[in-house]
């Protein structure tokens, strides 16, 4: 079997099948390996392929109130988390790997880090959650202050700075904002260190606390940053200043919230500090 047989069955399975776009293209991706890498076979030109539709979704909004009340049905860690999810519309991934020199108090700024797409940007700090994020981060120096008493206190590195700089996963400015509660262990070294909280941890709170609070909606983490866009537009801030906030490419994925309104985006509030 070669390119008329694999053209038949993904046609198939978007046809017949109804599968979504992604499961075609993991299907299509899936027969490319084998091909190449296992049969070590080359396929030539496969046609015209229908294509599975790929959906327009509208995103899971909630409202203020919703994202309050869940708020509030959190504690600890991981309302402080939540809370920077829709007060500076971050990514679950890119909350999880900020660093303590990421966070800019004195200029209420966070620079989100190799963002979606390898690029850097900066968002801002919640005034509301300053303090308690303060007060986090100093019991996060004395878990980190303590592991370096007992010899450990490292964090990984990115790329290759950690050859470059050597001593710089044990200082602070380089430890995670939310590491994990018990240190990893590499059994070949037998060096420990602390990684970041796993996503799931907070996954599942969210999941959790959108119960107890009756929300019916099918709310995820990345729906904090839906709204988070949602209520500036409806604040009136502009597009293009959410577009940047937000990390979006181009203006036309951040246009799938609302309709455009041009009232400009000088003094940007968070949303979170407008509850």
């Amino acid at each position: 079997m070669g390119a008329p047989e694999i053209n038949a069955f993904l046609t198939h399975l978007a046809v017949k099948g109804n599968v979504s776009a992604s499961t075609q293209n993991q299907a299509l991706a899936a027969l490319l390996f084998l091909y190449r890498q296992v049969l070590g076979r080359r396929i030539g030109e496969l046609g015209e392929v229908v294509r599975a539709r790929k959906p327009r979704r509208l995103p899971v909004v909630m409202t203020r109130d919703e994202v309050k009340m869940l708020i509030d049905h959190l504690t600890g860690d991981k309302q402080l988390m939540a809370s920077l999810l829709y007060g500076a519309g971050l990514r679950l991934t890119e909350c999880l790997n900020l660093r303590v020199h990421d966070i800019d108090f004195a200029r209420d700024e966070i620079t989100i880090r190799d963002g979606k797409g390898g690029k850097d940007r900066v968002t801002m700090l919640p005034g509301s959650i300053r303090k308690p994020l303060q007060e986090h981060l100093q019991w996060v120096r004395r878990i980190h202050e303590r592991d370096l008493a007992e010899g450990w206190g490292r964090v990984l590195m990115p790329f290759a700075l950690a050859r470059k700089y050597p001593n710089a996963s044990a200082e602070w400015g380089w430890q995670w904002v939310f590491p994990q509660e018990n240190r990893w262990k590499n059994r070949k070294t037998g060096e420990e260190g602390r990684h970041y909280v796993h996503e799931t941890i907070l996954q599942r709170a969210v999941k959790e606390a959108a119960r107890k609070a009756g929300i019916v909606k099918c709310v995820s983490c990345h729906s904090f940053r839906h709204a988070f866009a949602t209520h500036l537009l409806e604040s009136g801030y502009d597009i293009r200043t959410i577009q940047e906030l937000l990390g979006h490419k181009d203006v036309s994925t951040t246009m799938i919230y609302t309709h455009v309104l041009n009232k400009g985006g000088q003094g940007v509030q968070s949303p979170l500090d407008r509850l």
